[in-house]
């Protein structure tokens, strides 16, 4: 009697109300986020003001990201001297496993450089839908590293996501023009592929790598992130260094613009996390294809964006691919001799 009450205190209604209003709710800020990104990644190059070095918010996002891991560690532990022990025992006595963390935290301060290469060559709305590459290159390494089988129905939704974004790409930059910039200069369309293209090969990598880590060890997503960041500062500062030459202007053309921007890039990989562990790929799939949509329509309105029919074409194959690769088949009800 005392296990069937357990049982239907585990599974109460309540609970699954909380489950579904967290799941749906992280949906939307992440579909707001992904949106609000493009576009205010697309829009701080494109203003007229003291420019910011994209390796410095790099940088500040990810020690932003490790302060805010940093509290939901202690919160996780119980408390500060928990945690802090805590901490302790996994960064610095476990030396290996976080040598281990140094490889997807050199690629994605690599990725993030990369991602702001791309969006100072591409509009909002072509960025956003060549980076949704990414999938053909995750799904790649899945089959490499993880030895996974791809179904039939997610090699034609592949299919159709290169199509799509061939059809973008192959756009004429003249149809779909954005507003100039003094601090852009000249734009190369090749150049901002090719950096979106890098960028989701390095993606597709260390998000696979970084699956494999996590599932050979029991240690949680937030401690996981707390190894991530404080190996990608020192990659980081030593990108920036590389870049500009100096660490002293590491804050130059920070305003408050930058600080939003900086704010919403830390914010994105947290809420990744929260909608892996309570949505599913379908739900994933909606969220991306409306963020595509967002950055579309808010392109029209910000940049003086001009939808072709060749564009909106490539959009809505790779919209359709997200949802086909995502989509899962419903299992057939096994009939029992019961069964009526």
């Amino acid at each position: 009697m005392d296990s069937v009450s357990k049982k239907s205190q585990n599974y109460s209604p309540n609970k699954r109300v909380k489950y579904g209003y967290i799941k749906y709710v992280s949906l939307a800020i992440l579909t707001i986020q992904n949106a609000a990104l493009g576009l205010s990644m697309r829009y701080s190059r494109t203003r007229q003001v003291e420019m910011f070095a994209p390796t410095a918010a790099v940088v500040v996002a990810e020690v932003l990201k490790l302060a805010i891991c940093f509290v939901l560690v202690m919160k996780e532990s119980g408390g500060l001297q928990s945690g802090l022990r805590t901490m302790y025992t996994t960064v610095i006595l476990n030396i290996k496993d976080t040598l281990r963390v140094c490889v997807p935290s050199f690629l994605y301060v690599i990725q993030n450089n990369l991602l702001y290469v791309s969006v100072s060559n591409l509009d909002a709305a072509t960025y956003q839908i060549t980076y949704q590459l990414k999938i053909l290159t995750t799904a790649f390494f899945a089959v490499l590293v993880l030895k996974r089988r791809l179904k039939k129905w997610q090699w034609g939704a592949l299919a159709l996501l290169v199509a799509g974004v061939i059809l973008v790409q192959l756009t004429p930059s003249g149809e779909n023009e954005t507003k100039p910039s003094e601090n852009l200069g000249k734009q190369s369309k090749l150049l901002g592929f090719g950096a979106a293209l890098a960028a989701c090969f390095i993606s597709g990598f260390a998000g696979i790598y970084f699956e494999k880590v996590l599932k050979e060890s029991d240690i949680s997503v937030w401690m996981r992130n707390v190894q991530l960041s404080l190996a990608s500062i020192p990659f980081g500062i030593i990108t920036h260094v590389i870049k500009t030459g100096t660490i002293t202007d590491l804050m130059k053309g920070f305003d408050g613009y930058v600080w939003y921007l900086v704010a919403l890039n830390a914010a994105g990989g947290l809420l990744v996390a929260v909608v892996v562990k309570y949505a599913d790929n379908i739900l994933k799939g909606f969220a991306t294809s409306v963020a595509i949509i967002i950055s579309c329509v808010a392109s029209i309105y910000i940049f003086d964006f001009h939808i072709t029919i060749q564009f909106a074409a490539g959009a809505v194959l790779v919209i359709g691919s997200i949802f086909l690769y995502g989509y899962v088949p419903k299992k057939p009800e096994t009939r029992t001799s019961l069964s009526v």
